[in-house]
C-alpha cells in the first residue's frame, strides 16, 4: 500500500502541514525538525504525487535543466532537443551548470527552494547524485539524461551504448583489422563499460580476445586520448585499429599516432563515439558510432512534461538506437 503524507507525519510526531513544508522546501522549520521528517521519509520509502506536489509548488510552466559544464562537445545538440520539444509546447527553461561546484549546486538550490520551476531535467554533475535524489524523493519530477552511473531510481533517456561499441568492433573487424584497443571514457561511468563490454564481446566470438594493456582509460577529452596513444604504443604490444569512447578522444588519438609516425587508417584505424560537429572536419573525418544526441534531449523534455501534465513517469529507461557513421579514418 503506498505511504501516505499522515504516516510520515504520525512517526516524525509533527503536522502534515510541517511534513508538507519540509517536502517543498519552505524555510520555516527548524533544521532538527526537518532532519527528523527527511529520516522518516527516507526509513519508510514515501514518496508524493507529482500531481500533488505540482499543486503544492504552484506551476510555472518553467522546466530546469542541471548539467555539468557547457563546454562538454555534446551539450549543444542535446540542449537543441530540450528546447526545441519545450517551446512547442509553451514551457520555458532555466539551465543550470554547475561550473562553480558547491557555490553553484547553492545557487540552485535556492531556486529549488523558491519553486522557480516545475521538473528537472539532469545530465549528472560530479558529486550532485544525493542531492538530485533527495529532490526526487521529496516529489519533484526528475528525469536523467545520458545516466552514465545507471540508476535505477530515476526515470531517464539514454542510447545503445552497448550495442554501438558491438558495432564499432563488427567494422573493425570487417575491414580486415586484428589488433585491437581501446580508448575509454572513465570507468566508473555506465556508458563506458557498456561500450568496452559490447566491444570486447564481438572480438571474442570473432577469435580476437582483447588484450588488457591495450584498453587504456581516459577522460573524454582531446589530451587524453593523445596521452593514451603514448600509453599503447610504450606498451610495445603491436594495434592497428583503436576505438575512442568519444569523437574528442578519438582527433586526440589520430593527431598522437600522426606525431609517432602512423598514418590513419593505413596504420590504425580509428573510430569514435557521439558523432558531434568535429567529427566531419577533423582530419582525416573520422568514423565513428553516432549518438542521437537532440532526439535524447526532446525524449527527456517530452517525457518530463508528459509528467507535469499528470501521466506517471515511465517505468524503465528510454533508450535510442546508435548508428555507424563511416567515414575517412576506418572507411
Amino acid at each position: 500500500m503506498r505511504v501516505t503524507i499522515a504516516e510520515v507525519a504520525q512517526r516524525a510526531q509533527v503536522s502534515k502541514a510541517t511534513v508538507s513544508r519540509v517536502l517543498n522546501g519552505k524555510p520555516d522549520v527548524d533544521s532538527t525538525t526537518a532532519q527528523r521528517v527527511r529520516k522518516v521519509i527516507d526509513e519508510i520509502g514515501y514518496v508524493p504525487s507529482a500531481r500533488a506536489v505540482g499543486l503544492a509548488r504552484g506551476r510555472t510552466r518553467t522546466v530546469a535543466m542541471l548539467a555539468p559544464s557547457l563546454t562538454w562537445p555534446w551539450m549543444g545538440e542535446v540542449l537543441q532537443g530540450v528546447v526545441d520539444t519545450l517551446e512547442a509546447d509553451g514551457y520555458g527553461l532555466l539551465l543550470y551548470t554547475v561550473n562553480r561546484g558547491p557555490e553553484s549546486l547553492n545557487q540552485f538550490a535556492n531556486h529549488v527552494s523558491a519553486n522557480a520551476f516545475d521538473g528537472l531535467l539532469v545530465i549528472e554533475p560530479p558529486d550532485t547524485l544525493h542531492y538530485i535524489s533527495t529532490l526526487y524523493r521529496a516529489g519533484l519530477p526528475v528525469v536523467m539524461i545520458d545516466d552514465r552511473g545507471l540508476h535505477p531510481e530515476f526515470p531517464s533517456v539514454a542510447t545503445t551504448n552497448r550495442q554501438g561499441g558491438a558495432d564499432a568492433a563488427r567494422h573493425l573487424v570487417a575491414r580486415g583489422r586484428t589488433r585491437f584497443a581501446v580508448v575509454t571514457g572513465p570507468l566508473h561511468f555506465g556508458c563506458t563499460q557498456a561500450r568496452l563490454d559490447g566491444f570486447r564481446e564481438v572480438l571474442s566470438s570473432a577469435g580476437f580476445p582483447l588484450h588488457p594493456d591495450l584498453v587504456v582509460e581516459a577522460d573524454f577529452t582531446t589530451t587524453g586520448g593523445a596521452v593514451a596513444v603514448e600509453k599503447l604504443i610504450n606498451s610495445g604490444l603491436e594495434f592497428d585499429a583503436v576505438f575512442a569512447h568519444n569523437d574528442l578522444s578519438a582527433v586526440g588519438v589520430m593527431r598522437a599516432l600522426k606525431d609517432a609516425g602512423r598514418t590513419v587508417p593505413q596504420d590504425v584505424a580509428v573510430v569514435g563515439f557521439d558523432d558531434v560537429p568535429i567529427a566531419a572536419h577533423s582530419e582525416p573525418r573520422l568514423t565513428t558510432i553516432r549518438q542521437p544526441l537532440q532526439e535524447m534531449g526532446g525524449a527527456a523534455a517530452r517525457t518530463l512534461i508528459s509528467t507535469l501534465e499528470g501521466r506517471p513517469l515511465p517505468e524503465h529507461p528510454i533508450v535510442l538506437p546508435t548508428s555507424l557513421v563511416v567515414r575517412e579514418s576506418a572507411p
